[in-house]
């Protein structure tokens, strides 16, 4: 007989994995696989401390004990102890926010709007980029704001309160929306720089709107794909304007000679 919270399963190639598990107020949760019936026990013993212990544990607890679980389990125990709530990913719900655990030492902060989807999304880290598996694709986080891929921090999109790992949507300033469009400031006075890569940075002008320089960028694009230009751009979606005023708009851009003389074969 199994010690208690213990279970076996057996592998394609026959070896047995040791599993845990726990139940708590009506839900059944994985504690995950071990390598011995010892670990898988102990790892249920641990669950049941922070679920029910006398001594309620804390997320800063972690570090000093000998752990079983991974410290998202301990997020997610935790969570579901102190808030009522299950989620399979590490939230720990907060007022009128909630944190996701990257790891012990690494909290995001998001709106209470997003947390159906990171309830169902695992964030990822890969170098400095913070991506989601949806749709067989990793998708950045930062495109639920609207961020392109190519944005730069800093020029593209500012953090208002200089926190990094905040994400909730106050904190966000969008700068930069569009593809090869910057926003520029001399003198005192604003305008948008249109540029697109050819083999190093074209300029295209200098535009009052930054809907005036996405335009433009989507013409220049347009004009080096029929000159022969091998290279697929990615065009600006301009949701401000409808169809007859995006036509017009781009009708009433002029492309720079220099541009226009471009030839490729």
């Amino acid at each position: 007989m199994l010690l208690p919270g213990v279970y076996t399963i057996q592998k394609k190639n026959g070896d047995i994995l040791y599993r845990s598990s726990i139940t708590h107020k009506a839900r059944h949760i994985s504690l995950g696989s071990f390598a011995s019936e010892k670990e898988a026990h102990k790892a249920y013993l641990e669950a049941g401390w922070l679920l029910r212990g006398s001594q309620p544990a804390a997320l800063a607890d972690y570090p000093s004990h000998n752990c079983y679980l991974p410290f998202e389990k301990w997020v997610i125990l935790l969570n579901f102890r102190d808030n009522g709530m299950y989620f399979k990913t590490p939230i720990y719900l907060k007022n009128k926010y909630f944190l996701y655990y990257l790891d012990a030492a690494t909290q995001l902060k998001f709106a209470v709007d997003d947390l159906f989807y990171y309830a169902n999304h695992k964030i990822m880290r890969r170098g400095g980029h913070l991506f989601v598996a949806d749709f067989g694709m990793q998708i950045n986080i930062l495109s639920r704001y609207g961020i392109k891929n190519f944005a730069v921090p800093g020029r593209d999109y500012l953090f208002a309160n200089g926190d990094n790992t905040d994400f909730r949507y106050e904190n966000i300033i969008v700068i930069n929306k569009y593809y090869g469009v910057q926003k520029i400031t001399e003198n005192g006075r604003c305008f948008y720089l249109s540029k697109i890569h050819i083999h190093g940075d074209y300029i295209i002008g200098k535009y009052p709107t930054e809907i005036q320089a996405a335009a433009a960028y989507n013409k220049a694009a347009d004009f080096l794909q029929e000159a022969g230009l091998k290279k697929k751009f990615t065009l600006n979606y301009i949701s401000e304007l409808n169809t007859q005023e995006y036509q017009s708009l781009y009708k009433s851009i002029e492309l720079p000679r220099k541009l226009q003389a471009l030839q490729f074969s």
